[in-house]
């Protein structure tokens, strides 16, 4: 009974991957969809399987692959499978074979963000981009485009990331993308610009002004003040992490946990590059957690903290 649920388990994620895109992401029952998806392969295929994510677990990677391999042979045309040989090669080293099955998957299902995301990684380590490959895939699909401005994003490749946006038409996936970029080019240019030779007193216009203040308040100790003043500096810049990592340390001193949580994860969903401000998030974090008497959670994110930030 275990190893079955175990078995839903698994296919359950794999079954996710396949059928949601990252941006198009719909609720569904768990229950009834790991069913659905065990009942659609034979014993023999859940336990090669199975098998195979076992053996991925252990860095067993040729046997992984063989076993996957086996699998393919079960289910010719089965997206996941190449999916999963992509990533395993890829573990293994073997990028040429790893390109190939991620060419697979992405064509099987080019909507499909996470196809998307291993082939571009894969690209990434052989030193190539998605331009060596672009006559493989279907490159004019709406969703991937939009997927591959999504990568790049969250790797960090802002300018990538404009151009691609630049290729669609107007939209409020495009307006949006586009406000977070352009707010993560802004702030770095402000870090590299606080570097160089501008102390954060000294920062001109109302995001400096909010900043400034904002050093005051936590000073004096004045939570409070300090939660309202975040908040307001939230409303004008909504793409700011550190507002948010403010406002929830405000609310974590008020004696409100839950709402700190909340703001203080969403301060992570927006940062980027900034291994100072995620170390203070998740202290912040570790210590809603431990007044909570969640030492589990609490130790999760003292984990997280990167040392030399």
């Amino acid at each position: 009974m275990c190893r079955k649920v175990l078995l839903a388990f698994c296919f359950l994620v794999f079954a996710m991957c396949t059928n949601r895109s990252y941006a198009q992401e719909e609720e569904i029952n768990e229950e009834q969809s790991a069913e659905v998806f065990l009942e659609e392969y034979t014993d023999e295929f859940q336990e090669l399987f199975f098998e195979a994510l076992k053996q991925k677990g252990i860095q067993n990677y040729d046997r992984a692959t063989n076993l996957l391999l086996k699998c393919r042979q079960l289910q010719p045309v089965n997206s996941v499978i190449d999916h999963e040989l992509a990533k395993t090669y890829a573990l293994d080293n073997k990028l040429t074979t790893a390109g190939q099955y991620a060419l697979n998957a992405i064509n099987s299902e080019p909507d499909n963000y996470w196809y998307l995301n291993t082939l571009v990684s894969i690209l990434g380590q052989q030193r190539n981009t998605i331009e060596s490959v672009k006559e493989k895939i279907a490159f004019d699909n709406l969703q991937l485009k939009r997927n591959l401005a999504l990568i790049y994003f969250k790797d960090n490749k802002l300018q990538e990331s404009l151009s691609v946006l630049k290729t669609l038409d107007n939209s409020n996936f495009k307006e949006v993308l586009t406000s977070k970029i352009k707010d993560s080019l802004y702030n770095r240019g402000v870090r590299e610009k606080a570097v160089d030779t501008t102390p954060l007193e000294q920062e001109q216009g109302p995001l400096g002004q909010f900043k400034t203040q904002i050093a005051a308040l936590m000073e004096e100790g004045s939570y409070m003040s300090l939660e309202k003043l975040s908040a307001e500096a939230l409303e004008a810049y909504p793409l700011q992490p550190y507002f948010y990592y403010v406002n929830g340390l405000a609310k974590r001193y008020n004696n409100k946990p839950n709402e700190a949580i909340e703001v203080l994860q969403t301060a992570l969903d927006y940062l980027i590059d900034d291994n100072e401000l995620a170390n203070k998030i998740y202290r912040e974090l570790a210590d809603v957690y431990k007044a909570l008497g969640n030492t589990s959670k609490a130790n999760e994110y003292l984990n997280k903290i990167k040392p030399g930030s």
